[in-house]
């Protein structure tokens, strides 16, 4: 599929690159990967994202390369190729996706991710591959299937998308690809540490009392094994934060050793909330993302959710609670 891939790019000279709205590491550094290695060859690539990019990937330079769509102003000039990076799920590109459907040629999904058994179908010829662990692992085997060469603004862009979405190398999916990839990367990549730092390391005081503060409202049920986590918008807003400044919350309630899931809800807008999945082992939780309509990973998964705050609460855990008895 790779091979297929690659061939398309090179038969292609207008091609277009996004990613899911409110991108991570892992869209980001595998979109800016193929666009600096396209542009290597001389392409006519363009960078479109749905909305704006967090202020911790500053590091990457993402305003000097990504555009941002304007869904009255912005022309898509028909470009010859689009590729989609860490979705296969088109509702998460809306109202994009839409606009590459009336005008490219041709559209392509690279992710990593379980295709929704209920939901949208990926394009013929994506490449879905599950056992990658990170998009930007694909994004590493396109360029070198093209014989673009290497570079540090290429690599770094990898980099990140790998110890994003492999939270420095912890799910790695008990293979050594990400590992080897990294040593490829590392020959480049001069201080990966400055990239840890940006990544995993960026609080402020701020920040750091948001967080001390959420921590301490955590509910918890099932004996400790199951938590939940109420983020209201106020509690943002009050501090001047942002909404990338709550993703960390998820991951670090399942540091706790009893938890074996978790769930963040996070206010965006009145009974609109954007949900965080988290579990351990082998215990998924990806049926309950889509039972809302949304995806991920087995083990890492969300949604978007409509209603009352306490209904919802009730329905997940209650999920939880079933899951936690089958497996």
């Amino acid at each position: 599929m790779i091979e297929n891939v690659a061939n398309k790019i090179k038969a292609a000279q207008s091609i277009l690159l996004t990613t899911h709205r409110q991108c991570d590491g892992d869209g980001l550094g595998s979109e800016l990967a193929i666009y600096h290695a396209l542009k290597k060859i001389g392409k006519d690539v363009r960078i479109l994202n749905v909305d704006g990019t967090p202020k911790k990937y500053d590091f990457l330079s993402p305003d000097d390369h990504i555009q941002y769509f304007d869904s009255k102003h912005d022309p898509i000039d028909h470009p010859d190729l689009a590729l989609i990076f860490d979705t296969n799920d088109r509702r998460l590109i809306e109202p994009l996706y839409g606009k590459l459907q009336a005008h490219c040629k041709d559209i392509i999904f690279v992710d990593h991710h379980p295709v929704l058994s209920e939901g949208p179908t990926p394009t013929e010829g994506s490449i879905i591959n599950i056992r990658a662990a990170s998009t930007g692992e694909l994004a590493y085997d396109i360029i070198k299937c093209l014989d673009i060469p290497l570079d540090p603004i290429i690599a770094r862009a990898i980099y990140t998308s790998i110890v994003f979405d492999t939270q420095l190398f912890r799910y790695v999916r008990n293979s050594p690809r990400s590992h080897e990839v990294a040593i490829e990367l590392l020959k480049h990549e001069k201080e990966p540490a400055e990239v840890h730092r940006r990544l995993f390391g960026n609080f402020t005081a701020l920040k750091l009392k948001f967080i001390a503060n959420s921590l301490a409202k955590v509910e918890f049920t099932e004996n400790d094994q199951l938590a939940i986590l109420h983020i209201r918008k106020t509690d943002l807003a009050d501090m001047g934060l942002n909404i990338d400044d709550s993703r960390d919350l998820v991951d670090m309630i399942m540091n706790i050793e009893s938890v074996q899931a978790a769930a963040v809800l996070r206010e965006d807008k009145p009974g609109q909330f954007k949900m965080s999945l988290r579990s351990k082992g082998e215990f998924p939780i990806l049926s309950i993302a889509e039972g809302f309509g949304g995806g991920g990973h087995h083990f890492a998964s969300g949604a978007s959710l409509h209603g009352k705050y306490e209904d919802l609460k009730e329905q997940i855990l209650n999920e939880m609670k079933e899951l936690l008895k089958k497996y």
